[in-house]
């Protein structure tokens, strides 16, 4: 074991040894990295990527849901992101009549685009740091109320400023644990409509069985445009908008790849955590992930039967189980990964030398020397309170669906007489009543009983406390009561007691409280509330304090390190280059995949590759029309770019500015990167541009999408 250690010690040589593919770049920043992406074989200028005073790459990339990234590919308005973060949208749109997700859905023109309420896409206008504006007026020395009361001041006072005499939004972000912060002003469209979407057999192709995983073949792409107002401004949806005239859009890029071709990754990275100490990387590992994978692995195990058993059941738990089943798997890969760099001790390297750099001198020592051992002993006292945290949103928001209506009724009985006082009792309760339609339209009481006694005895295995044992002990005769009695699993009682509410308010109330699935609701979330957040809270925000210290001597002792700020849903730059990789002993990862290697996928017989037969025919007859290269159509490719959640959808882009392809995943050996990036490993997952427009034109019939696009084959 010494040995070993020592081996990885002289691996990791520097405490922050990064490659050059490593690390998320804030867009405003970039001029400093110019040189080296230009080594590496860009085209490109700094300005070309990020200018606020003119057009630039930036313009055509979008926030698409808050949650993924979109990019504009046409003058009108066209607008690419994954399958995967459009499928609530195609799930909506879905009926048994109307089978989108089965068999894919291609509007013939505008008319036929569907809207999407409540769904937007969002501009970065421009990022600025305003750390200095920020901690203005700001004392050290006062507590920490009266800092964060100046400092709300200061952000209103800037927000306000910023957007003052504009149609746009801003927010402030904290960067690096509050050492830094930056405005974000961005421009956010709210008419977004449903252009068309592959079949599950293309944009879901691989299904659990191949997600985060190499090789891939998944068409994982779907298609929207941006409406706004006769103005050209964000409107809200109505028949009288037009499509959104972009400032900038990329074109497509036609030209053949090859290993060792610049990549650039422009997206929205959701959460990354490189600083956490070796005590937290340990209890991530070893004890958060693995509970959360096994309280997943109930949920899912209940969904795929059922899906598994009824169209009607498939369509109802398509999105739910897909994003379910993305971070279970992305968690068992993360852990592997962790385990198999042996991360905990290139971390308790790393501090070994962060530790003894403080030492050598005085003020660094009085800053810095004790930070680790600080990290290290709050995990050791405090983390089983993120634990239960965990714990509590995989029972009570990922689990038992019915919770998700308990708390709506929760909210309208603590605000009761409020909302009596000011004349809104009625209008809650109508917008109850419409939300209503939309989750039992995709629910299914049989399929949440199995969910809810899985996860309810798992949940109480891991409070690990007397409290519930009685619970547990009479689950099954709950279980029963709750999904044949309580109004929050059947629809008709459901809505019977929200028109109930309307007459007779305080009996409602009074009843409300006799109902057994909210009794339960009310004792597990009271027990959340009142024991758990209070103190995960608390643990959380020493553990910020801490880490803003640990990164701020990171700066100061090694100013000649590459640095980067964590993801935080901002828009961030990465580079690197389209190669494979060797992730483990005896294995080599080619870096691009084709559609022969799907239709051998499809030839096991595994019903996560299941084709159409027009697929099986069209690669018959090598029907690739001009999307070939040498004569084999590319499906997918991988790239060195650094990436997480939220760069679902981000475009690929090459030397000169086009867009490769539609980031949608990274290699299952890459999920540890959140924590710790490996170059050696860690690769994300593109879907070839070339691909996408051949299922739009030859396989699906929509070449009027594709000739919107510039296409650029040099």
């Amino acid at each position: 074991m010494k040995k070993y250690i020592l081996s990885i010690g002289l691996v990791f040589a520097s405490i922050f040894h990064f490659s050059a593919e490593e690390g998320m770049l804030i867009p405003s920043l970039i001029a400093a990295f110019e040189s080296d992406m230009k080594a590496k074989g860009m085209k490109l200028s700094a300005k070309d990527i990020y200018d606020v005073n003119n057009s630039s790459l930036k313009d055509a990339i979008m926030h698409f849901g808050g949650g993924c990234t979109a990019e504009l590919v046409s003058s009108k308005g066209l607008l690419l992101t994954n399958h995967h973060c459009g499928y609530s949208q195609i799930q909506s749109h879905s009926s048994l009549e109307k089978d989108y997700l089965k068999n894919g859905f291609w509007a013939k023109n505008l008319s036929e685009e569907l809207p999407n309420p409540g769904l937007s896409a969002s501009r970065m206008v421009r990022i600025d740091d305003v750390t200095a504006a920020m901690l203005f007026g700001v004392n050290s020395n006062d507590n920490a109320a009266v800092r964060t009361e100046q400092m709300q001041k200061n952000m209103q006072k800037l927000i306000q400023d910023a957007i003052q005499g504009t149609h746009y939004e801003a927010e402030i972000k904290p960067f690096n644990y509050g050492n830094d912060f930056y405005i974000i002003v961005k421009e956010v469209f709210k008419d977004i409509r449903l252009v068309g979407t592959p079949p599950n057999s293309i944009g879901k192709f691989g299904g659990d069985t191949d997600n985060w995983v190499w090789p891939r073949h998944t068409g994982d792409f779907s298609v929207f445009r941006i409406y706004s107002g006769t103005d050209n401004k964000p409107a809200p949806f109505s028949t009288s908008n037009i499509p959104y005239v972009p400032l900038h859009f990329l074109p497509i890029s036609f030209k053949d790849r090859k290993v060792g071709d610049f990549t650039m990754v422009y997206g929205f990275p959701g959460e990354t955590e490189q600083h956490v100490s070796s005590g937290y990387l340990k209890f991530i590992v070893e004890m958060e992930r693995p509970a959360r994978i096994k309280m997943r692995e109930k949920s899912l195990g209940v969904m795929d039967a059922a899906m598994r058993s009824s169209d009607a059941v498939r369509i109802k738990y398509s999105a739910k189980q897909a994003s379910i089943a993305n971070a279970y798997k992305k968690w068992i890969g993360q852990v592997d990964g962790l385990k198999s760099l042996d991360g905990v001790s290139i971390k308790i390297s790393r501090e070994k030398e962060y530790t003894n750099m403080a030492a050598t001198r005085v003020d660094w020592e009085n800053k810095y020397g004790k930070v680790i051992s600080d990290l290290n002993t709050l995990v050791e006292k405090e983390s089983q309170w993120e634990f239960e945290y965990s714990m509590a949103i995989e029972y009570l928001y990922v689990g038992p669906e019915f919770y998700k209506l308990t708390r709506g009724i929760e909210d309208l009985t603590t605000n009761y007489l409020k909302y009596k006082e000011k004349g809104e009792l009625t209008t809650q309760i109508d917008k109850l009543i419409k939300a209503a339609d939309g989750f039992f339209k995709n629910y299914d009481a049989q399929v949440d009983q199995k969910i809810f006694d899985l996860l309810t005895e798992e949940y109480i295995i891991q409070k690990n406390t007397e409290k519930f044992k009685s619970t547990l002990s009479n689950l099954k005769g709950l279980s029963e009561e709750i999904f044949e009695k309580s109004i929050f699993t059947n629809k008709d009682r459901y809505i019977a007691f929200l028109n109930k509410f309307k007459e007779k308010n305080e009996k409602a109330v009074k009843s409300c409280f006799k109902d057994p699935a909210f009794k339960l609701y009310t004792i597990f979330n009271k027990d959340f509330r009142e024991n758990v957040l209070p103190k995960y809270q608390a643990f959380d925000d020493k553990m910020t304090v801490l880490l803003k210290n640990y990164v701020a001597g990171k700066y100061e002792m090694f100013p000649n390190d590459k640095h980067w700020a964590d993801a935080n849903s901002t828009l961030r730059i990465t580079y690197g280059k389209l190669e494979g990789s060797a992730p483990t002993d005896g294995m080599m990862y080619t870096e691009h995949t084709t559609l022969d290697g799907l239709i051998v996928k499809y030839n096991t017989g595994n019903p996560d590759f299941d084709l159409l037969p027009k697929m099986l025919e069209m690669h018959k007859n090598k029907d690739y029309g001009d999307y070939a290269q040498n004569g084999e159509l590319w499906v997918c490719f991988t790239g060195s770019n650094h990436t997480t959640g939220g760069n679902s959808g981000s475009p690929v882009i090459d030397a000169n500015g086009n867009l490769m392809g539609l980031n949608f995943d990274r290699t299952w050996e890459s999920t540890m990167s959140d924590f710790m990036f490996d170059p050696n490993r860690c690769r994300n997952v593109v879907v070839d541009i070339r691909y996408v427009l051949w299922v739009m034109d030859k396989y699906s019939g929509a070449k009027h999408l594709v000739d919107e696009m510039v296409l650029m084959r040099e």
